[in-house]
């Protein structure tokens, strides 16, 4: 079986002086979060949808979906973690819980603040996962990576060629990405900032999938006026049709 997962748990700290989390607030004429669940909606390939939401916001999710006609039985709105590791794995561990999971199931992995994903991602992540059980979507890095553990002083200016910068979807063998979280020490998993984390401290191979630049992350004020400019000059190219 091949399932989605939208990460919707955070609260948004640095969007700053907002009432709601940042995949609430509107975009154009409606929440981040709907945008990015009818791309996922579009696909189907998919056997569930999990849309994974901080507890005090679930009512506020379904109401949504509600609000804007989105009656897609494939989707199921799961509480998420205390952090963004249990969050990941919301959807996986439900799957186990169920009985329903089988060696051979993966998982498509995307924050609910990229709503400019594109079919041929999502596509590309779906095949590559089949393939190689961890795929990350990545564009080239076009600035100067630098890096400095101390934050006053260069310590090494990589090769930019060999430079990426992750976005998402991440995808997953479900039963995998849940057996290596669980093996991983307290340690290793307190550092983790992705589930691709997860494969390379295990010695496990990640595949490449190629991005867009166009598939921006909502996280800050700047961010959400360049989505919100890319939903008008979008809606403006519909309407000259």
């Amino acid at each position: 079986m091949i399932y989605a997962e939208i990460l919707a748990g955070g609260i948004g700290s640095r969007m700053g002086n907002v009432n709601m989390p940042k995949q609430f607030l509107k975009l154009g004429d409606k929440p981040i979060i709907i945008h990015t669940i009818e791309k996922f909606v579009l696909n189907n390939r998919f056997e569930k949808i999990f849309v994974v939401v901080h507890p005090e916001w679930l009512a506020h999710a379904k109401s949504l979906l509600k609000t804007y006609s989105i009656k897609d039985e494939r989707i199921l709105i799961l509480s998420g973690g205390t952090d963004r590791n249990e969050s990941l794995l919301a959807g996986p561990r439900y799957l186990k819980e169920q009985g329903t999971l089988s060696a051979k199931d993966v998982i498509i992995t995307h924050d609910s603040v990229r709503p400019f994903i594109t079919h041929r991602i999502i596509e590309e992540n779906i095949e590559g996962v089949l393939k190689y059980d961890a795929v990350d979507t990545v564009i080239n890095a076009i600035d100067t990576i630098v890096a400095s553990t101390d934050g006053d002083f260069i310590e090494s200016i990589p090769n930019r060629d060999h430079m990426f910068q992750g976005q998402t979807p991440q995808s997953f063998n479900v039963e995998k990405l849940i057996n290596l979280y669980d093996n991983l020490s307290e340690e290793d998993k307190a550092i983790l900032s992705d589930g691709c984390k997860v494969f390379i401290l295990s010695g496990e191979k990640v595949k490449l999938v190629e991005g867009e630049v166009s598939n921006i992350k909502v996280t800050n004020p700047y961010d959400f006026n360049v989505a919100n400019h890319m939903i008008e000059g979008a809606t403006n190219d519909k309407s000259s049709l």
